[in-house]
């Protein structure tokens, strides 16, 4: 349950910083072109906190959390007073409705822009680019456990979450890969990855597993790093700083066997028998463990926390930062462009598209990895909420561009009743993305 309230929180926080943010751009841009705004909301529904400033500008903080709008005066939406009907947003130039319209997402950019540029001040901890034992794809290319990946197709490779960023459009498109390495007897040569004999192309889930590429896990000794209150290693004795040298009289040589061993041992009897060293001290205290389930399934638990495993840090300076963050953006951006290009088209699977319930989870996760996994985690949010407002479907910005855009070309404003259907059609669209959306993420859970 704490994962699931943990979800629901981090969920509020992503989607009430970003939207605001989104708002605030229109908010603001309106103002400067003079228009009159009646209300800036966070959230829908009734209204838990509100204040009206100077300008006539009603604030509220509302109910249900999940979204927020800015009302403008509009002779469309009501009757506006004569005295003010130079504020009113459908009096505004083209240009300037524009400006209203596009401001939403461009904050987004900016608000990406400024959280890839934290993240890399702050120093995002990763994982490096090392080949554990490889299977299918990787195994018939003749991938090496140890093999450290160096560029994928020329783009320079880091971090290992940079390799999977690289690999994912190179396996949506089914095209071989050029892969340069680095074997673990220091040799650098390249492998070419077949990705065109992928049979799950289209989802990515699928394509990962059939590709066959893992990272190796860095070498961790097996101390317990911290020992959570109320759990059976807490319980019998145990300490955070304690390492574990046998379970069951079976030696643990490092951390990643730990687990393994517990799994094993507890299926045959959940009472465990743990030897640590403290100090000086040799101890030994007997662990009932305990089944837990979550995302990875039900396994024996212990509560024993891993030290920090991160063998990499991707980190720059306050100023290297500021080109580092505008090329994460363009980077970032241009990944999510063609992978909406071939969702479109069908070369991606639309069992890509996550919803509401995926965003929550991906939020709790990243914000218990850190303060930089935290803000890239917002950075990408932020930037497919600019992507999705900007595509040309009535009801979002994009739509509301369109119909401005036709309107410079023939001088005249779209039809009130063209629009009218403009915004049902958009209606039923986003309702059915948002579906689809929820359905993929009901199915990921519940398969």
């Amino acid at each position: 349950m704490s994962e699931f309230f943990g979800s629901v929180w981090w969920l509020i926080v992503t989607l009430g910083v970003l939207i605001t943010f989104h708002e605030f751009g229109h908010f603001v841009v309106a103002r400067r072109c003079g228009v009159k705004v009646l209300r800036f909301s966070v959230g829908f529904g009734k209204a838990l906190w509100s204040r009206r400033d100077r300008y006539g500008t009603e604030f509220v903080i509302a109910a249900i959390p999940l979204g927020g709008y800015v009302k403008m005066l509009d002779e469309r939406e009501g009757d506006v007073p004569p005295a003010e009907l130079d504020q009113a947003h459908n009096r505004k130039p083209v240009l300037q409705r524009m400006a209203i319209a596009v401001a939403g997402p461009l904050f987004n950019l900016v608000f990406a822009v400024v959280a890839f540029w934290a993240m890399l001040v702050i120093g995002k901890p990763d994982f490096q680019p090392i080949v554990a034992e490889p299977t299918g794809l990787a195994a018939t290319a003749g991938f090496e456990t140890g093999d450290r990946i160096l560029a994928i197709d020329d783009e320079k490779v880091t971090t290992w979450t940079d390799a999977l960023g690289e690999l994912v459009p190179h396996a949506l498109a089914g095209k071989p890969v050029d892969i340069s390495v680095r074997t673990a007897s220091g040799v650098e040569t390249v492998r070419k990855l077949p990705l065109e004999r992928l049979s799950s192309r289209g989802d990515l889930e699928k394509a990962v597993t059939e590709i066959g590429l893992k990272l190796k896990p860095p070498s961790v000794a097996p101390i317990a790093a911290s020992v959570r209150s109320g759990m059976p290693a807490a319980t019998a004795g145990l300490q955070d700083g304690d390492r574990i040298v046998a379970i069951n009289g079976n030696p643990v040589a490092e951390f990643s066997a730990l687990g393994e061993l517990i799994q094993k041992e507890a299926a045959e009897s959940p009472v465990l028998g743990f030897e640590v060293e403290r100090g000086s001290q040799r101890l030994e205290f007997n662990v009932h463990a305990i089944q837990q389930t979550d995302d990875a399934g039900t396994r024996w638990v212990t509560g024993i926390e891993a030290p920090d495993a991160h063998d990499a840090v991707l980190r720059y300076g306050p100023i290297a930062a500021i080109p580092a963050a505008f090329e994460e953006t363009w980077h970032s951006t241009t990944r999510m462009l063609k992978l909406l290009g071939q969702i479109v088209s069908g070369q991606a699977s639309t069992k890509n598209i996550s919803g509401i319930i995926s965003i929550g989870q991906a939020a709790n996760t990243t914000a218990h990895m850190g303060v930089a996994w935290f803000f890239d985690f917002l950075a990408a949010v932020s930037l497919s909420l600019a992507v999705m407002n900007l595509l040309p479907i009535p009801i979002l910005d994009g739509g509301h561009l369109l119909y401005y855009l036709i309107e410079l070309v023939k001088g005249s404003p779209v039809s009130e009743r063209t629009q009218v259907a403009g915004q049902y059609v958009g209606l039923m669209l986003l309702v059915a993305l948002m579906g689809l959306a929820f359905y993929n993420d009901i199915l990921r859970i519940a398969s």
